[in-house]
């Protein structure tokens, strides 16, 4: 007898799923049930709609460090599909592969729309049905051995032997689950900027530095990368970084803080020194119209300006106070941060289905034989690179095959 499969939710862990289900078992009904009227909004938008499909990232060991929830969890599950698979997968169906200067992959086409059609013509071939405009309004567990899932639609009820949850961030997914028994670790945000008003910043948008390290004051929390002002304060990916790996800490604090910014990566005493040598080497030149350590000319004059040092002054003319004072400006400048602002469509969110409660040689339930779980629907997400997407194509590939091959 054929058994049916429902996944519900139609982004890119519902589709990888439902299409290595239905490739599996062809002779399994596969159904994908999404709330809204298209499918794969988040592939759309990614990446600017370009798709940042993975990260040029080919040993799992290294891979699973890029996830703040998840990182042991998904190590087992990455040497059995990873970015190298993901390459090889997409290829296969017509969809070349390129690697940026920060590890990024994205199609060659850079259009997200290619990778729209490779997964919508794959599902067709192996036979999954699409359903769009069918939000879930509730699901019921097997009373017994041998029942089926009953899945309440908006218009209809449906049963299922398997049943896969890839909803994404869904606070009303996250609230059935509840109901049924699961744990869910309570969703905060993860890849935000910091919201900074400061005369330092101020008319600065779009200045960036290749590499600066920031940190929380009285947290262990920093990262490094490359840092961007903004109109609302401080982005780029050492933010990022630095909220993910902080999500749960920096929620807890109202996302009010103190920042340490070190501009030039480099130790306050040694700053200090190229200061001094400057200042016997370059004398005669104005401190405000030479900028060092490869800053950018307005920022530059901004950090003179914040060590309290004159327009008019020259190199010869700093006093040891004011060259400590620059040197403290450029390598652990504070910055009050006063809330935060989403990042792009890029948002992601900490929290999800507590991971302990879940089988990750076949990212099934513990709980409830039958149920799976992929994307963020799980209490799992990643840095921005493209490694969110994987963990969706990882647990997707995987959980589709046991939900194949596993006895209903």
């Amino acid at each position: 007898m054929s058994q049916t499969i429902i996944i519900i939710g139609g982004g890119a862990a519902g589709f990888f799923t439902a299409i290595r289900a239905a490739e599996c078992d062809p002779s399994a009904q596969v159904v994908i049930l999404e709330k809204s009227k298209d499918v794969l909004g988040k592939v759309k938008v990614s990446g600017g709609g370009r798709c940042n499909l993975t990260h040029a990232c080919f040993v799992p060991r290294e891979l699973s460090k890029f996830y703040p929830r998840g990182e042991k969890e998904l190590l087992g599950p990455f040497n059995r599909f990873a970015c190298g698979d993901t390459i090889d997968w997409f290829e296969k169906r017509g969809v070349p592969t390129k690697i940026e200067e920060d590890g990024r992959m994205f199609p060659t086409s850079d259009d997200s729309q290619t990778v729209i059609d490779c997964l919508w013509s794959a599902a067709r071939k192996a036979g999954v049905k699409v359903y769009t405009n069918t939000p879930l309004k509730n699901i019921k567990a097997p009373t017994q051995a041998g029942k089926t899932w009953v899945i309440e639609t908006n218009n209809q009820t449906l049963h299922a032997h398997k049943v896969m949850l890839a909803t994404g961030s869904s606070p009303s997914m996250w609230d059935m689950l509840a109901k049924l028994g699961h744990q869910i670790v309570p969703p905060v945000p993860s890849l935000f900027t910091f919201n900074i008003k400061d005369a330092r910043l101020s008319d600065l948008l779009g200045v960036s530095v290749p590499l600066a390290e920031v940190q929380i004051e009285g947290q262990k929390l920093r990262s490094s990368g490359p840092l961007l002002i903004t109109h609302w304060g401080l982005s780029g990916p050492a933010i990022l970084k630095l909220s993910a790996w902080g999500a749960r800490e920096l929620a807890a604090l109202n996302y009010r803080f103190t920042v340490r910014v070190n501009w030039i990566m480099a130790k306050t005493e040694s700053t200090r020194e190229d200061l001094e040598a400057l200042k016997q080497e370059d004398g005669r030149k104005m401190v405000m119209a030479n900028p060092q350590f490869g800053l950018a000319n307005r920022l530059w004059k901004r950090l003179v300006q914040a060590a309290g040092i004159r327009e008019d002054k020259r190199w010869a003319d700093l006093s040891k106070k004011e060259i400590q004072a620059l040197a403290e400006e450029l390598t652990q400048g504070r910055f009050q941060v006063n809330g935060k602002s989403i990042f792009k469509e890029e948002f992601v969110t900490a929290g999800g289905v507590d991971l302990k409660e879940v089988d990750f040689k076949t990212f099934e339930s513990k709980l409830f034989p039958g149920l799976f779980f992929a994307g963020e629907v799980l209490n799992i997400d990643a840095i921005t690179g493209g490694f969110n997407f994987q963990a969706a194509w990882t647990g997707g590939w995987i959980a589709g095959e046991a939900m194949a091959r596993l006895e209903g």
